[in-house]
């Protein structure tokens, strides 16, 4: 019979809702926990008893090996959501002081998209930054860096600030959607499931793909699972959420009277009875639950002796700020990001909400970045000493920036501003970026790009130069989906070779 044929005749009812339910766990319970392990699957699809090996041959993804050399090992992305004002923190405008209330030329705003909170405005008046910036070494002429981010504005030798970052999108879910998948739909796989999809698993007792949330000051924008999800990928994929508070993941200690062994045994048996229906169905989905039971029993050791902060030097901790010892919050994500970097993990994606600051952006603004300053700051510099930097590509960035124009009242001290997709400041450090350096420039608004087409970075530009570092051909990672091949650019993407070492 005709395999095709077979395998769709073969799909029961039965396939069919369990695949409805892709998002529940198995083994442990532990739901999508990443990282497929060859050597326990390949046990466990023989119906081996015993405890699982380690692979064989770890970081061997669908790629086996990176095109080039690569610069990059793992990635650390640290997503401001809710859009931070380029305006405030890195592009500064002085001469706007001078121009305060007055309207935005129609010039200058030309045919831009406008959401629906100011489309109604009759007038776009201008508001300079409240804050005062300052000049810092790099390694051309200096950076402007707001008094908002004292601490790692002392890194500006180690930053490449990109001020003429751009994007489709002007509302948040597909802002935030489009940076992570490449897609303002959703549907589609992850920058994290990409990389562990392409280039494997470097840690055999943690997942390739880990993701923490942490709450700010201010209006949070909904974030969904969907954000680090496998899309039409394998579901093994899947980025695994480290939970704020308590036990990191679900369901790692046994329950009481149930013995290490007693659940080894157990594993072993449910993994037997899946590697039947594997063979049988010819389901890739049977296979991940083994890999997901599997890593669950390895992360009962693993994950516990991650999040223990205690072997951490007083110096170290104090180096993050005092919220590093309440679990949950970007301190403490940040110093688990750098943890997770030492052993290996290849995508560590942290989201800190609270960006979206439509009113009272100065008072907003000022509690966001005491919260999120001194930990980013930390996190680079505690890389450096660790001889981690070097092979680590670390990504700042918000889905979009914000509006040179105000929303609602306005004074020096106190205004709003909208979505701005035309024009934004995002920085990277390490992993084969140059260091101490700024790429390209806005207009005296903040609004358009200077030179767009030699100096501005599109989200698919910025995708394509992270998988770059990391030795990937962004044209050659691809999926073959419903006919198509698909790929984390899509159909797009330049790899920037000018900030690149």
């Amino acid at each position: 019979m005709d395999p095709v044929l077979d395998y769709c005749l073969n799909l029961t009812r039965r396939q069919f809702f369990a695949r409805g339910a892709m998002g529940v766990g198995a083994g442990m319970g532990v739901a999508a926990l990443g990282s497929l392990l060859p050597g326990g699957l390949a046990q466990a699809l023989a119906g081996v008893a015993g405890p699982a090996a380690p692979p064989a041959a770890l970081g061997q993804g669908m790629l086996g090996a990176p095109h080039i050399a690569p610069k990059a090992k793992r990635v650390i992305f640290l997503h401001m959501n809710g859009a931070p004002s380029q305006l405030d923190l890195f592009d500064y405008k002085p001469q706007l002081r001078e121009r305060f209330n007055q309207d935005l030329p129609g010039s200058v705003r030309g045919d831009q998209r406008l959401t629906g909170m100011t489309s109604g405005q009759s007038r776009f008046p201008v508001a300079p930054s409240a804050f005062r910036f300052d000049k810092y070494k790099n390694n051309e002429d200096g950076l402007w860096v707001s008094e908002l981010l004292p601490h790692t504005a002392k890194l500006a030798h180690e930053l490449c600030v990109i001020k003429t970052m751009w994007t489709e999108a002007i509302n948040h879910d597909p802002g935030v959607t489009f940076f992570q998948t490449g897609h303002q739909q959703p549907g589609r796989p992850s920058i994290g499931a990409w990389l562990s999809y392409g280039l494997g698993s470097a840690n055999a007792n943690l997942p390739a793909f880990v993701v923490m949330l942490s709450k700010g000051y201010g209006n949070t924008q909904a974030l969904y699972s969907r954000l680090w999800g496998t899309g039409f990928l394998p579901s093994d994929h899947q980025g695994v959420n480290f939970l704020p508070a308590g036990s990191p993941v679900l369901y790692l200690n046994d329950p009481k009277g149930v013995a290490r062994d007693d659940r080894r045994r157990m594993l072993d048996a449910v993994a037997a009875i899946n590697a039947q229906e594997s063979a049988r169905a010819n389901d890739t989905e049977v296979s991940t639950r083994i890999a997901q039971a599997e890593m669950a029993f390895r992360m009962q050791m693993s994950v516990p002796e991650l999040s223990d902060f205690s072997t951490e030097s007083p110096e170290t901790l104090a180096a993050y700020g005092p919220d590093v010892k309440t679990p949950g919050t970007f301190a403490a994500n940040c110093l688990l990001a750098r943890r997770l970097a030492e052993r290996n993990v290849r995508f560590i994606q942290l989201y800190h909400q609270g960006w979206d600051q439509h009113g009272n952006l100065p008072g907003e603004i000022r509690q966001q970045c005491r919260m999120t300053d001194q930990p980013c700051a930390a996190l680079l510099a505690d890389l450096r000493r660790l001889g981690l930097l070097d092979d680590t590509l670390v990504v700042w960035a918000g889905e979009f920036g914000r509006t040179v124009y105000s929303q609602g009242a306005l004074s020096r001290t106190n205004y709003g501003r909208d979505h701005h997709p035309k024009c934004f400041s995002v920085w990277m450090a390490g992993g084969g970026v140059k260091p101490g350096v700024s790429w390209g420039e806005t207009d005296d608004y903040s609004y358009n790009i200077l030179d767009k087409a030699t100096h501005g970075m599109s989200v698919h530009d910025l995708h394509a130069t992270m998988l770059h570092c990391l030795g990937i051909n962004h044209e050659k990672l691809t999926y073959r989906f419903q006919g198509r091949d698909y790929r984390l650019t899509d159909v797009a993407g330049v790899v920037n070779r000018k900030i690149l070492v």
